[in-house]
């Protein structure tokens, strides 16, 4: 599970994040809402390891990430972690389906191991015709979407999306969602949906509220 104990996190001297406190349990889908700048992302980051707390701890699967160096918390986001960033962060000089196989080259995968499951995922999200394009010839939304089947491909402990909706057409945002739920259950995994929309909020079991104070009721 993933366990988050008086979590604090400072910005030159301006609290983002204080003493905030969550469990998620494996198959459990959680949103989180909020208004701009009370720390969604910052959260978000803190649990991929990205950035370090100024207080608390954060533990996934019983690893509490203070005893984790640089190399470890790599090791960590490689094997159990999936994230859907909000700029996207796809490879220009990879194809679409190298993009989304990437992860399963990271744990030494190689060849069809890697191209099949990557290739049925960009089917799952409406993108299979584009497997051999260049990121460059893909839209917004479209790149979104890769970045959606490149964090699920290796079916990970734990997934972060942040606002994975925000290009996506109605259509395909229902398409997203329906797809991350699944996947994320299916797979008794956990997921975390950052998102100011309500709709894309409801696809979720549940919805916390993040404030400037922290949780909100």
């Amino acid at each position: 599970m993933l366990e988050i104990q008086s979590l604090c996190r400072e910005f030159k001297g301006r609290s983002v994040l204080r003493g905030l406190d969550l469990r998620l349990q494996p198959g459990e889908y959680l949103a989180i809402v909020g208004e701009s700048g009370v720390g969604k992302s910052t959260l978000l980051n803190l649990i991929a390891g990205l950035d370090r707390p100024d207080g608390g701890r954060l533990r996934l699967d019983g690893a509490d990430y203070a005893g984790l160096d640089e190399t470890a918390l790599t090791h960590l986001r490689r094997d159990k972690l999936g994230f859907v960033f909000q700029a996207f962060h796809v490879l220009p000089h990879l194809s679409v389906l190298h993009n989304v196989a990437l992860p399963l080259w990271l744990q030494g995968q190689d060849g069809a191991a890697a191209e099949a499951p990557a290739q049925a995922l960009l089917e799952a999200v409406g993108l299979g015709a584009r497997a051999h394009s260049s990121p460059r010839e893909l839209s917004g939304g479209e790149l979104q979407r890769v970045a959606i089947a490149r964090a699920l491909v290796h079916r990970p402990r734990l997934v972060l999306a942040d606002e994975p909706t925000g290009n996506l057409d109605p259509a395909n945002a229902a398409r997203v969602l329906a797809l991350l739920g699944e996947r994320i259950r299916s797979a008794g995994a956990m997921g975390i949906l950052v998102t100011h929309s309500l709709e894309a909020a409801a696809s979720a079991d549940r919805i916390l509220r993040l404030g400037p104070e922290g949780w909100l009721p």
